[in-house]
């Protein structure tokens, strides 16, 4: 049917106009059709629809199959309640979350639920961002694909509750099932408080491989491979420790989306006291574990994949022990070793450990803290401990592990 205008509903109200001022028989009709270009049954439906309702019923009328009013007047409502629920959730959750609520109902797709929700205004459409640069890959970082294998702990940045007093949340996170393990307020970021809580962390959920973190205190220290005294007594239980590049919070990008998180639905605006603050965030962690699926896991909750491991904490610290031939250092209260007449500064971070040594050359003295080589001490250098290859494994000619001279090994 050729049309001359593309508003048909002014092309209906033209043909009406002219049918009333000249109204005639079917010859007459038949030649006002033609002059519209539209067929006589097509002239004869219009003038029915306004005879019955009048000029509203030329509009145009909807075309939606009646199987989906029905779908429609059946799911909007549920899927209102569902966003009321839970405020946080797009398209993507809230099919998950009706799914699990309707199991023996058929869900409408994704597009269609945001489609009906941006209907009703309860989402915003984002804006289109740049896309990103190259990604850097640290060398030497566990991949975190099984549970345990790798926890990311940080400090969820300082906040003050209603009565004025600081919050500082330690939160601690497995990387592989994004299962958040503890979400703990401290009184000061101190290594006693942070040892406390991850000793408790350790007897319930059992020891990861590698521990990632940042390299402020109480995790990273400038001195050897950037341990602490604590992070040092993490290494003896077999823990692996990986710190991200210095002022690059991009490197635990994902800790610092739960941090987001956290903050929006646990601390905005902050309880009215600390112990008030502590319950609320142990309430949503219980939330983002258990309710709140996410898109990295298949549309599946943390507490779906994690499990606890294997490895648990022993009763008593491992002790180091390295052959006879070797040297055992115990150091001062300011981490320094009495070597060639000269005080030289190791670190303070293995002030309470043993230490082991074993001669290169006749001026070079390598240091171990276990299996670990933390660096040189050179008789002609007396500022200290030449660090090793920072946070690098030690290499051999062929690219393989070098292996150390008679290694020690913990009993």
């Amino acid at each position: 049917m050729p049309w001359k205008t593309s508003i048909k509903e002014e092309a209906r109200r033209r043909f009406i106009d002219e049918r009333i001022k000249r109204p005639g028989s079917g010859g007459s009709v038949a030649s006002l059709c033609r002059l519209h270009g539209i067929s006589r049954s097509c002239g004869y439906r219009w003038w029915e629809r306004f005879q019955e309702g009048g000029v509203r019923a030329l509009t145009d009328l909807k075309r939606t199959p009646h199987a989906a009013v029905r779908l429609r007047e059946r799911w909007e409502a549920r899927l209102r309640v569902a966003r009321l629920q839970e405020r946080s959730f797009g398209p993507k959750k809230l099919w998950w979350k009706l799914r699990r609520d309707y199991p023996r109902s058929r869900v409408p797709c994704v597009r269609t639920l945001s489609r009906w929700l941006q209907a009703h205004g309860l989402v915003r459409r984002q804006t289109r961002r740049a896309r990103p640069g190259v990604v850097l890959r640290l060398r030497g970082r566990l991949a975190g694909r099984c549970a345990n294998d790798v926890w990311s702990l940080d400090f969820k940045g300082q906040f003050r509750t209603a009565d004025g007093r600081q919050i500082l949340a330690l939160t601690v996170r497995d990387v592989a099932s994004c299962y958040v393990l503890d979400v703990r307020h401290v009184p000061k970021p101190s290594e006693a408080y942070v040892a406390g809580v991850m000793r408790a962390l350790f007897g319930r959920y059992g020891l990861p491989k590698a521990l990632r973190t940042d390299n402020g205190s109480p995790f990273g220290a400038p001195g050897p491979r950037g341990w602490t005294s604590l992070s040092a007594g993490w290494v003896k239980l077999g823990i692996r420790m990986e710190y991200g590049r210095p002022r690059c919070p991009q490197d635990n990008a994902a800790h610092e989306q739960m941090h987001g998180v956290l903050k929006k639905f646990a601390a905005t605006p902050a309880s009215a006291h600390p112990a008030a603050q502590q319950r609320r965030l142990e309430r949503w962690r219980h939330h983002y574990n258990q309710h709140r699926p996410h898109e990295a896991l298949g549309l599946r909750t943390p507490a779906q994949l994690y499990h606890p491991s294997k490895r648990v904490l022993p009763a008593v610290l491992p002790r180091w022990t390295y052959p006879q031939s070797w040297l055992r250092m115990r150091l001062d209260a300011k981490g320094r070793y009495l070597w060639r007449h000269r005080r030289r500064l190791i670190g303070k971070a293995f002030i309470d450990e043993e230490l082991g040594a074993h001669s290169i050359r006749h001026d070079i003295l390598a240091v171990y803290f276990g299996p670990h080589l933390l660096g040189h001490l050179h008789a002609k250098d007396p500022a200290g401990l030449r660090h090793a290859r920072w946070r690098q494994p030690l290499q051999s000619r062929a690219g393989g592990a070098a292996p150390l001279p008679n290694p020690p090994r913990s009993s």
